[in-house]
């Protein structure tokens, strides 16, 4: 897992979460993109109207930085920390574990990736 563009142009959506119910008919999906190990991207869906991400990753670690508005008005924001895995499909997965800004629980969220 060293190309250092894995992830561009990769969506993912989540399929579980510590932190929330997970909408399976309308689960946030993560759109990704990657250059040189710097990732950025964007997600919305279920609770979440529009949210952003920034980082780095280095081999199957991903470390990034997020914010995103909710339905309820609201801003939430955050650090997490990810590890990539492949699926028996060959579809990659990432386990996230992660915190909200001013919040010392540690949550946890996997997702999917989407092949179209």
């Amino acid at each position: 897992m060293n190309d250092t563009d894995l992830l561009n142009g990769r969506r993912f959506v989540m399929i579980s979460s510590t932190a929330s119910a997970v909408d399976a008919d309308a689960p946030t999906e993560f759109a990704y993109e990657e250059s040189g190990g710097v990732i950025w991207g964007h997600y919305t869906g279920d609770t979440v109207i529009h949210g952003r991400f920034v980082g780095t990753r280095d081999a199957d670690r991903i470390e990034l930085s997020y914010v995103h508005l909710l339905k309820s008005g609201e801003r939430a924001s955050g650090r997490s920390t990810s590890r990539i895995e492949t699926a028996e499909d060959g579809r990659l997965r990432l386990v996230e574990e992660f915190q909200f800004e001013g919040d010392d629980a540690t949550h946890v969220s996997v997702c999917a990736e989407v092949v179209s």
